[in-house]
């Protein structure tokens, strides 16, 4: 194979280019020069050769009978020379030897090259750890500037620099020349000479990566993570579930012994991991979220606003708000509700009303009411077979079934049997009350006894309001006296 293609498959080893764009980039550095010679390169025409061994260069030309242009015209003779069948108006493809072109030239067309190469490779790396950001990578500690951390990256070969910032380092965690640094990848920034990874020890996509190593049934998916939420160096609290029945996801988490949990702490230089079950159940999920504190009891203040009470007890405070308020903080992160905490003794005297229990009293209030039922197949016990021949024939409105069964055209239905029919019938008075239907004698007459325990009430509160007393005795006295029957008192009403 030629040098050419040598130096092409030295290029795809070195810059990860692919063929097509090391193709390109060849292509636009013969354009390059031609332009320089020629004075543009509309028409220049680069082909490769299929083994890469070579190229050849055209120009192509436009056949005519008198040349205008000779950089893109041909005259019709000169023409013939090269192919007997060509025509005015033709397009001719003119071999041409690069060799021809100024030294000017090719220093141009090598330069467009170049930028073009750096460019590609620049590119084809920020699409590589584009595509691998939330990744774990590992490296060497090679260098500190401005307490921020230069690694070199495990096989990452040229152009790839990474840089541990100081905001993403986790406080706990001390670092010398040689130290390996195992980070995520949480931006990919252009350079000049290649790209820039940022990293960061703090991410919880950190430890998600690091659980999903140690906990195999994370890695087959038999163990889901909910949410992780993370004060780096200080505390972690993840969530987790479990797609089978059989298998404990805290458990697997933990590991026998805690070894599986205790690796994870290690690599984050001993930082506190609590693990916890996702309910959807938000009172028992946020009494799990405050671990390691005990909570007594959650009141769910309110729902729109996710706003919440935990009361724990006296020893348990400190424990459930957190250094700084951290432990609350996550939890709060973690559950995305406003969780107060609170003591026994300071809910002692609070008149607390529970919104989840006024929640459940609705919805135990409501679940019996039936929603409205208009078609037969909605009823329950009412097979396809038979809810398909009365949509057919125009039945299939419970109405309308029942008007047709009264009179009798219902049998006409072809394929419905009388046991059809009986059965749509029952499962209808089984399960409909029709709007207009009247109720029966006993719901009459606890209305009408209702209606008397109103009127006999109305009855006494109006005669009560129609007794008046005299104001210096006290005696009983009507609106038509004009003095007391008693004392003699003069008064008279008036109308307000």
């Amino acid at each position: 194979m030629s040098e050419m293609a040598d130096a092409i498959r030295a290029l795809q080893a070195e810059k990860r280019m692919s063929d097509e764009a090391i193709k390109q980039t060849i292509e636009d550095m013969v354009k390059a020069a031609y332009k320089k010679t020629f004075g543009h390169n509309e028409n220049c025409i680069v082909k490769f050769k299929d083994d890469l061994s070579g190229i050849d260069v055209y120009s192509r030309k436009v056949v005519v009978d008198g040349v205008y242009d000779p950089s893109t015209e041909i005259e019709l003779k000169e023409a013939k020379e090269l192919s007997d069948e060509c025509e005015i108006d033709d397009e001719l493809d003119i071999p041409i030897d690069p060799h021809t072109f100024s030294r000017s030239a090719v220093t141009q067309g090598r330069q467009t090259a170049h930028q073009a190469l750096n460019e590609n490779f620049r590119d084809s790396l920020y699409k590589e750890y584009e595509r691998r950001k939330g990744d774990i990578v590992s490296g060497i500690f090679q260098r500190e500037r401005n307490q921020n951390i230069y690694v070199e990256i495990e096989r990452a070969g040229e152009g790839v620099e990474a840089v541990l910032l100081k905001k993403y380092q986790s406080p706990r965690e001390m670092y010398e020349k040689g130290d390996k640094v195992k980070a995520v990848v949480v931006d990919v920034k252009k350079t000049q000479s290649g790209i820039q990874l940022i990293l960061s020890r703090t991410d919880p996509k950190l430890v998600q990566n690091l659980l999903s190593v140690e906990v195999t049934e994370i890695a087959d998916g038999t163990v889901g993570i909910y949410k992780i939420v993370r004060e780096a160096g200080y505390r972690t609290k993840i969530a987790v579930y479990s797609n089978r029945s059989d298998v404990d996801p805290i458990g697997a988490c933990v590991g026998p012994k805690g070894v599986r949990i205790q690796n994870v702490i290690k690599q984050l230089e001993g930082e506190k991991i609590d693990v916890l079950p996702y309910v959807e159940d938000p009172r028992a999920f946020i009494a799990s979220a405050l671990q390691p504190a005990e909570v007594k009891k959650v009141y769910i203040q309110d729902f729109d606003k996710k706003e919440a009470l935990a009361v724990v007890s006296e020893k348990d405070a400190s424990l459930a708000i957190g250094k700084g308020g951290m432990n609350v903080t996550l939890a709060n992160r973690l559950c995305e509700w406003n969780i107060d905490v609170k003591t026994e003794e300071q809910v002692a005297e609070l008149d607390l009303t529970d919104a989840s229990s006024s929640l459940k009293a609705a919805e135990d209030l409501f679940r019996n009411v039936e929603d409205e039922v208009v078609s037969v197949s909605e009823l329950p016990g009412i097979d396809e077979r038979i809810a398909g021949l009365l949509k057919d024939a125009g039945y299939d409105d419970i109405q309308r079934f029942s008007d047709a069964a009264a009179d009798g055209s219902i049998k006409s239905v072809e394929g419905l049997t009388d046991e059809d029919i009986a059965l749509v019938s029952k499962v209808i008075s089984e399960n409909v009350v029709f709007a207009d239907e009247e109720p029966d004698a006993g719901e009459e007459s606890v209305a009408e006894h209702e209606e008397t325990v109103e009127q006999a009430a109305e009855q006494k509160d109006e005669a009560e309001e129609e007794e008046y007393f005299c104001p210096e005795c006290g005696a009983k006295i009507s609106l038509d006296m004009t003095k007391c029957p008693k004392c003699g008192v003069e008064f008279s009403f008036e109308e307000e």
